[in-house]
């Protein structure tokens, strides 16, 4: 198969491939990364034949990025481990993506070079989610010149927007502010009882927990702000003092409004620390239970109304 055929199948199977360009990768783990061999292609008409100059910086292009994603602590490398069996470096890319699935990549890095005059170079780099054959980075690089120089300054650039664009994103710094009573019921003059602050507890610890184990937020502890007195709840700004003060960039507050003894509804907020601006918010609706289910709901409603549908921002 030749550099161009090569380079069209490269391009035909990113642009059929599953959902869109996303730079997305698991948030509580290290991507396994294969960087797999680039084509070249010399569209420039020149003269001289400089094949075996342009395999030659093509091979050091490809080691000085497998370099960086070796060297880069948010990423894994991984190699082929099929030896002298792998497929050729010109086979159908579903062959190679099966090669890298085999050696345990989440993600391929491939691309090709294309000379299209003797100054001017184009390198794609795309990266594809091995399981899904989703695409997760695609871009085309212009650079300027031909000599070792040049290509060790295009590689340098295309390697750090490469590796950025796969590398899990930081845990958001969240304070979990603990869970309140807002209580309508026709009880509600007798004040909090004993099982209603174990409610709340438990609904705070629930939640707690399983933000903890979500891996895209770095809880912030709250003791040390939480003041007796007026509910967060009343407070226009209250949370996104106590978030500041605390080095948080997001708060999160909970609020069981109960509507009779056994009727209530769970909600919850979440608000940027830096504005004040609402990034997220949901309610249960009406369920039934005693304290003790407030918990369940509680983490219900997070689950599916936060971590479910991506509604962090930073």
């Amino acid at each position: 198969m030749s550099n161009r055929r090569f380079l069209h199948c490269l391009v035909l199977a990113l642009t059929l491939a599953a959902g869109p360009v996303r730079a997305e990768t698991a948030s509580n783990r290290v991507p396994a990364v294969l960087v797999d061999d680039f084509s070249y292609l010399d569209t420039s008409g020149e003269p001289v034949d400089q094949t075996a100059v342009h395999q030659r910086r093509l091979e050091a292009f490809i080691a000085a990025l497998r370099r960086d994603v070796a060297a880069d602590a948010r990423l894994r490398l991984v190699s082929p481990v099929c030896g002298a069996s792998c497929p050729p470096a010109d086979a159908p890319p579903a062959v190679r993506l099966q090669m890298a699935a085999g050696a345990g990549a989440d993600v391929v890095i491939t691309g090709g070079v294309q000379k299209l005059s003797t100054l001017v170079q184009w390198a794609r780099a795309s990266a594809i989610e091995v399981a899904s054959n989703r695409v997760l980075f695609d871009k085309i690089f212009t650079f300027r010149g031909d000599s070792d120089e040049a290509w060790e300054r295009a590689e340098i650039f295309v390697s750090r927007q490469a590796r950025d664009a796969l590398a899990p994103p930081e845990p958001i710094r969240l304070v979990l502010l603990p869970f309140e009573l807002e209580d309508t019921s026709a009880g509600a003059a007798l004040g909090e009882s004993e099982s209603d602050q174990k409610g709340l507890q438990e609904a705070t610890a629930a939640v707690r927990q399983l933000l903890a184990q979500s891996g895209r937020y770095r809880l912030v502890e709250a003791s040390g702000e939480i003041k007796q007195g007026q509910p967060m709840r009343e407070c226009d700004d209250c949370e996104v003092r106590a978030a500041r003060a605390l080095g948080a960039q997001q708060s999160l507050l909970g609020i069981v409004r109960r509507i009779g003894r056994t009727e209530y509804i769970i909600g919850f907020r979440v608000r940027q620390a830096d504005s004040g601006a609402l990034v997220a918010a949901g309610d249960s609706g009406l369920r039934l239970g005693a304290n003790y289910s407030w918990s369940r709901g509680a983490a219900r409603l997070v689950r599916e109304r936060l971590l479910e549908t991506g509604g962090a921002q930073r």
